[in-house]
């Protein structure tokens, strides 16, 4: 091992950066390889052109007579791309995405053969299910599933397949997808939203959710990751010690990108832009090797396609760089890991983004009320939004000195906290012309001059308020996006729902004016959403004690995390919504439970096997050395050669110390693991390996890393923190 670790350092620092020729402008190329409007407004019918508008801005059904000359246009295009296949692209509950390429080809018999592709083959498919993560919802006989088109998010071309995204169901109905539900949810607050958008301007007709994620990852060089295999088979480092320096310096943080990286970003972001990906910022991150990409704000669905795209060419693109792009959340101990921050708002078709505020006073009314109930949907499902993001990576992230703890807090700044202060002391009841005057001059309409000196960033809140956002901070940087903003539009709706039910009723009712009512519904929100505002430091004991007296929840691991899936007001949330029925909620819950049980036990079995067949004998081969180095010396200075063999003998015995503390642990931790694995309920399963398997791999990793300070260099057989975090 350790000639394969030196051939691989050797290997990586003969690497040149690739050229990169960019040789139009970025605007010339974006969306080439997408079949958006203007590609459609060429190659479609008028018919069929207005129906696929109609089913993307007004949700209607495409009859499949259009759809055949959908397809056909579509064929036709992507043929003139040089495409040779197509492929239903969707998002099943892998966590990665997947297809099925099926060639245009077809033959009509004669010897002869033609392109084809149907309105049938667009619209619908049907893959083999059985092999999908599907949470009992179905039987292996009855194993097809249901792939159907989402018009909602154009078809694009990679290398020579045109892929056509799609949503997964099962052959009952049920979703076996992430995008399913997420369309779901970005159609109840699409509806809630246009509901209360009515109290303030009756020319909304739709709300879009938003979605700016930031993608943050690490390179490193491909030959030296794959000297690794724990890198190879969990993504991540199970073993290694800190180097000597590591970010302590903060001397990567938005310094020059090494040319190498620098390459591959170009080579990505020109990928991007034939994909129609509107990647926009790059910059390195805190942790050597560590960097950040992220994109123009888009409509929340089709950002969620376009991170889940990214991620797949960014495999790609590396490669091609001789790099390995590493996404888990902690792949090094000791340095920073990777989150991917979901910037999320809801804006009308009228422009207006609805978490901004305006320059009339009923402009940041509304903005007032858009901004309080997300923050009253948060303060009464924090366990969920914690649920939503909880996994067995993203556990080693969450509370680490770097990310925000698994306490889900919201952080809104001092002057907004000063004006939900001022809003507190409305008058119960209809206000007097005075107080509304003074309301609207001196609350409500110095709201864009709060905010424009508003730029107190948190990086230890969870859910904080960025200006014209809130952002979503503790999200894994493995995660699919669709899964957190499911469960945010589908809180952020139903409480949209509520607030519209109570204002109605204190219109109807007590006869109050809509501003009254408003104003009114705001207060008690306020009041009632206290306990979920947090300014302060997010690390620490002090802030644990501060939450659980409020009582804020500290899911702290994801199998305690995701019982929030599976309570009854999660089910009613779900089910009230038409987001999910009480079978998708329930098999999710069994998915992600089993998902966090196999990532441990993989975990488990590569360090048992790194420990035992790498470092052990690694470490007894350097004592031997060190043993006929000390048997050298008795030999020439007889008894007295303890004076000349102290250091040698305590060495010895150290490493033989280290070996016995390895061996054992590793037994413990198999045995513990066969243990566990005869529970035959899955939550008792994921609780006695999170609890009994995982504690086990810090006690072998102490060990392993005390001895790769021991060893001699030379010997020891893992690439070194030191040369996978510093080599550009």
């Amino acid at each position: 091992m350790s000639t394969l670790r030196f051939h691989a350092i050797k290997e990586s620092l003969k690497r040149k950066p690739i050229v990169i020729e960019e040789k139009q402008r970025r605007s010339e190329i974006f969306g080439s390889n997408v079949f958006n409007e203007s590609t459609m407004r060429q190659y479609l019918t008028k018919e069929a052109f207005e129906s696929v508008r109609d089913a993307i801005q007004l949700g209607k059904k495409i009859d499949r007579v259009v759809a055949d000359h959908i397809s056909t246009g579509m064929k036709e295009w992507a043929i003139s791309k040089g495409a040779t296949h197509y492929t239903h692209w969707f998002q099943p509950l892998t966590g990665a995405t997947a297809e099925k390429h099926d060639a245009f080809f077809e033959t009509i018999g004669g010897g002869l053969a033609i392109e084809k592709f149907g309105g049938g083959q667009l619209v619908q498919q049907e893959p083999d299910a059985s092999s999908f993560p599907n949470g009992g919802i179905r039987n292996t006989f009855e194993a097809r599933g249901y792939t159907a088109w989402d018009p909602t998010s154009p078809a694009f071309i990679y290398g020579t397949t045109l892929c056509i995204p799609t949503v997964f169901v099962s052959y009952t109905g049920e979703a076996l997808d992430y995008k399913t539900p997420l369309l779901r949810a970005l159609q109840a607050v699409d509806s809630a939203a246009v509901a209360v958008c009515k109290y303030f301007d009756k020319n909304v007709r739709k709300v879009n959710a938003s979605l700016g994620w930031e993608q943050e990852y690490f390179l490193i060089d491909r030959d030296l990751a794959m000297s690794r295999p724990d890198i190879v088979q969990t993504g991540r480092t199970l073993l290694g010690h800190s180097p000597a320096k590591g970010q302590q310096l903060d001397d990567h943080y938005f310094g020059t990108i090494p040319n190498r990286a620098m390459a591959f970003m170009r080579d990505l972001e020109t990928e991007c832009m034939l994909l129609g990906i509107p990647v926009k910022t790059r910059h390195n991150e805190v942790a050597p090797n560590q960097f950040e990409l992220a994109p123009i704000y888009d409509e929340a669905n089709l950002a969620v396609d376009h991170n889940s795209l990214l991620m797949d060419v960014m495999d790609k693109i590396s490669d091609r760089h001789n790099f390995k792009v590493l996404f888990h959340e902690k792949p090094f101990a000791g340095v920073n890991g990777s989150g991917k921050h979901n910037n999320w708002s809801l804006s009308t078709d009228t422009g207006v983004n609805l978490l901004g505020p305006g320059k009339t006073p009923m402009s940041n009314l509304q903005f007032l009320t858009f901004f309080i109930n997300t923050i009253k949907a948060v303060n009464d499902n924090e366990e969920l939004l914690r649920a939503a993001i909880a996994s067995a990576s993203n556990d080693h992230r969450l509370g680490a000195n770097e990310a925000p703890p698994a306490i889900i807090s919201v952080f809104i700044g001092e002057q907004l906290t000063k004006t939900l202060n001022e809003l507190e002391n409305v008058t119960d009841g209809k206000l007097s012309p005075e107080e509304k005057t003074d309301l609207k001059l001196n609350v409500v309409g110095k709201i864009p001059d709060v905010l424009l000196d508003n730029t107190d960033r948190n990086r230890t809140s969870p859910f904080a308020f960025t200006g014209n956002k809130f952002e979503f901070r503790a999200v894994g940087s493995t995660a699919n996006c669709a899964n957190p903003m499911t469960v945010l539009n589908s809180i952020v709706a139903k409480q949209l729902i509520d607030f519209k039910s109570e204002v109605d009723a204190l219109i109807d009712k007590k006869d109050m004016k809509k501003d009254d009512a408003i104003f009114n519904i705001l207060r008690e929100y306020i009041k009632k959403s206290k306990n979920i505002l947090f300014e302060g430091n997010g690390y620490g004991e002090a802030w644990e004690k501060e939450a659980k007296k409020r009582g804020l929840s500290n899911n702290k691991t994801t199998p305690i995390a995701l019982k929030a899936k599976v309570s009854k007001k999660t089910l009613d949330l779900f089910e009230g919504l038409g987001v999910m029925n009480k079978v998708e909620s329930e098999a999710r819950y069994e998915i992600e439970m089993e998902d966090y049980v196999l990532r441990i036990q993989i975990e488990s079995r590569v360090l048992g096997d790194i420990a035992r067949n790498h470092i052990v004998p690694t470490a007894v081969r350097y004592q031997n050395v060190l043993i006929k180095n000390v048997k050298g010396l008795k030999s020439i200075y007889g008894e007295g050669f303890k004076a000349f063999a102290k250091e040698q003998l305590n060495l010895i015995e150290q490493i033989s110390g280290h070996i016995e503390s390895i061996n054992a642990n590793v037994t413990k931790m198999t045995e513990v693991r066969k243990k566990s694995n005869k529970n035959e309920n899955l939550e008792k399963k994921a609780l006695a390996y999170c609890n009994n398997v995982k504690p086990l791999f810090d006690a072998i990793r102490y060990n392993c890393d005390k001895l790769e300070l021991l060893v001699d260099d030379e010997l020891w057989p893992l690439t070194k923190y030191r040369e996978l975090l510093f080599t550009k």
